[in-house]
């Protein structure tokens, strides 16, 4: 952040602002600010410490920029748990000397860890870089291949309007290249049609409108000549508020949240789906085709949130009829510009009793997509359950995703899976997870259902990695064995030297992974995300965590149906058993040839991230126990051992913070996720430090 922004909140000068950042041991001020890439993560930072006109100060943004970040953003008002602390505004004072003093001796603490841990490495965003490099070559041809349709969404997309902004452009040539290299043949772009073709309903849209379909014609070449698709992500028509229908009642169905559904019973809504994804798809003939969410996210049709009944014309139809005229609408629009536009119809949050109408009134030509893991039965630390989220320690496909296929199939339409190949919400602040051994066990039983495509990301799991290429392994004429991809893929990747005691790394990680207390409570709510970046509090805060927000100390919240004891040993035994894979990777290291060397020290430092984040959660969750039970002693003795274990979980906290602050530092991808952008930067694990050892050492002082 620009020290002159911060004078400028502050109601002070650079000179001061420099001066104090100096004494508390922050880096000199860096030449590059982030802007929209970084705002998501200035936000969360600052949160609870700015009123809103201050934030947007900071920020450099109006009010309304804000509230459409809180609003449209991939659900960040509820991220921030659908609440804004009451903050004083904040003025600098010019420091009284025993002020000054402190702050130099905070400032020499955090030199002093940050000559323990070494120099630093990448700035933040360096990755962005590597992903802008031209390509060296074009990509193979393949021969045959099945699984025709493999794509996923941008590693670097950010919050934004980026076919407004060419800055902020998500599929660089370079990743677009590295992509097509790992057998990727499509990505995927979340647009409003609105804005895109706002026909006579947003006149309001159309000069902004004309670039943004100049922008994705250009997008959807220029990703074509690499081989790869540009898919559109509909969630339509968009709800709107009492402005719009004001101008126009007779449009207006279902509410909630302050907004009102477009009501698609509609003559007039009907040929604004149908006629806007003709125009947007005519504009730009490259596109490969779209899909569509027509069950929950945002509020679109009138059942797109289950409460279409309270409409009077949306009644009388049922929502099966409702859900499938908005998919077949758009298809057939996109069909009228561009015969060959793939309509991918994705189930997600139709109600069970849905589907087999929908399917029969969808036309011939769509595809079903139906996430593969969901539903699966799990037992974890003697706790039974079912998948209800995205996840890679259950492997798919469930009972809820083969019933759909079949259901499609027994009608014509060709079906495809929905998965996570990278990362979940089970951990999502590493570029990747390294089971690449789930991976192929899910990609072999999906070849068995003789599916058609494979949509291979939500906003979540986007980088080029190990895992993409075991996909590629099943997408040829021939399907190998599980152990076969793998050994490929291990003497490829790290040589044929290494290739042994690289597997057993990834056959261990497989095995620690399946002690992941999964719920989707859990990986919603808990604090993996942040792992030791998470601060301790000595005091309950009282909060409850956020979706993959503020974790908080949040207990009750991160373990979700789990008792507590399981739910801290079960991360206990994951961060064990991972850091046995982590050991075997180190011993195979030395055996990677050395044009492999810094890629395979790369993939090591993610995989020990991990298994920090991982045990940093069982501390954590140990931590609150511990001080629930100082709050609850009833002699010297039981203080005594509870404070005891706190302030070991202290110490422990210290010791993930340090070696992750080592790691992140070196590594800009660590703690990054496109929805979320940085979930913690080197600087919150040098906070963690100073924070853990504060509460330490008021443990420790006398009462």
């Amino acid at each position: 952040m620009p020290s002159e922004r911060l004078a400028a909140v502050l109601g002070t000068d650079r000179a001061k602002v420099a001066a104090l950042a100096e004494e508390l041991g922050c880096d000199p001020e860096r030449g590059k600010f982030f802007g929209e890439r970084i705002a998501l993560t200035v936000i969360r930072r600052n949160w609870h410490l700015l009123d809103y006109p201050q934030l947007l100060s900071l920020l450099g943004w109006t009010e309304k920029e804000l509230a459409d970040c809180l609003i449209e953003h991939d659900f960040f008002w509820i991220k921030l748990g659908s609440l804004k602390p009451r903050c004083a505004p904040l003025a600098y004072a010019e420091p009284t000397a025993e002020e000054r003093a402190r702050a130099r001796r905070f400032g020499e603490r955090v030199r002093a860890v940050k000559r323990e841990c070494g120099p630093g490495g990448e700035e933040r965003f360096a990755f962005l870089e590597e992903f802008a490099a031209a390509p060296a070559a074009p990509p193979r041809p393949r021969a045959s291949e099945s699984l025709s349709i493999r794509f996923l969404y941008s590693y670097m997309a950010v919050f934004g309007d980026c076919l407004l902004a060419p800055e902020l452009d998500p599929y660089p040539d370079g990743y677009l290249a590295q992509l097509a290299a790992h057998g990727v043949n499509g990505v995927w772009l979340h647009v409003v049609l609105s804005k895109l073709a706002p026909g006579d309903l947003f006149p309001e849209e159309k000069d902004a409108a004309r670039k943004r379909l100049e922008n994705l014609r250009a997008l959807a070449a220029r990703a074509r000549r690499h081989g790869v698709g540009v898919y559109l992500y509909f969630n339509e028509p968009r709800s709107q508020g009492e402005e719009f229908f004001a101008r126009r009642p007779a449009l207006r169905g279902v509410g909630g949240g302050g907004l009102s559904a477009l009501c698609t019973s509609t003559d007039e809504v009907k040929r604004y789906l149908r006629e806007g994804a003709r125009e947007v798809f005519a504009a730009a003939p490259d596109l490969a085709g779209f899909f569509t969410i027509t069950g929950s996210e945002n509020l679109t049709h009138c059942y797109s949130h289950h409460g279409g009944d309270a409409c009077p014309r949306c009644k009388e139809r049922g929502a099966p009829a409702v859900v499938a005229e908005v998919n077949a609408l758009l298809a057939e629009g996109a069909w009228e510009a561009n015969p060959a536009a793939e309509a991918i119809v994705w189930d997600w949050g139709w109600a069970d009793a849905w589907v087999e109408p929908v399917v029969a009134r969808l036309p011939a030509r769509c595809r079903l997509q139906s996430v593969s893991e969901w539903s699966v039965p799990i037992t974890r630390g003697g706790v039974a359950s079912a998948v209800g989220e995205y996840s890679m320690s259950a492997i798919g496909p469930g009972p809820r995703a083969t019933r759909h296929w079949e259901i499609a199939a027994a009608r014509g339409l060709r079906t495809m899976a929905k998965v996570q190949v990278n990362n979940t919400w089970e951990l999502s602040s590493v570029p990747f997870i390294p089971v690449p051994g789930n991976v192929a066990e899910h990609l072999a039983r999906l070849r068995a259902r003789n599916l058609s495509g494979l949509m291979l990301s939500w906003s979540l799991g986007g980088s080029p990695s190990i895992n993409l290429r075991v996909v590629e392994k099943f997408t040829g004429e021939r399907v190998p064995s599980v152990g076969e991809a793998l050994r490929e893929v291990a003497e490829e990747t790290y040589g044929r030297e290494a290739a042994p005691g690289v597997c057993e790394a990834w056959r261990r990680f497989s095995a620690a992974f399946d002690e992941f207390p999964f719920h989707i409570g859990v990986v919603y709510a808990g604090p993996q995300q942040l792992g030791p970046a998470n601060l301790l509090y000595r005091q309950k805060t009282g909060y409850r965590a956020t979706m993959t927000g503020f974790p908080y100390d949040d207990l009750d919240g991160w373990r979700a149906v789990y008792p507590a004891d399981v739910f801290e040993r079960q991360f206990r035994a994951l961060g064990a058993k991972w850091q046995d894979g982590v050991a075997a990777f180190a011993e195979a290291l030395p055996r990677v040839p050395a044009s492999m060397r810094r890629a395979a020290e790369r993939d090591l430092g993610v995989a020990e991230a991990i298994g920090l984040h991982f045990e940093s959660v069982a501390n954590q969750a140990a931590f609150v126990r511990a001080r629930d039970s100082l709050a609850a002693a009833k002699d010297e003795a039981e203080r005594r051992a509870a404070a005891d274990a706190m302030r070991k979980l202290c110490d422990r906290e210290i010791e993930l913070a340090r070696r992750l602050y080592v790691r992140a530092s070196r590594d800009s991808r660590i703690g990054f996720e496109a929805a979320n952008e940085y979930f913690y930067l080197p600087e919150d694990l040098l906070e963690k430090i100073l924070n853990a050892e504060e509460i330490k050492a008021a443990l420790t002082a006398p009462p």
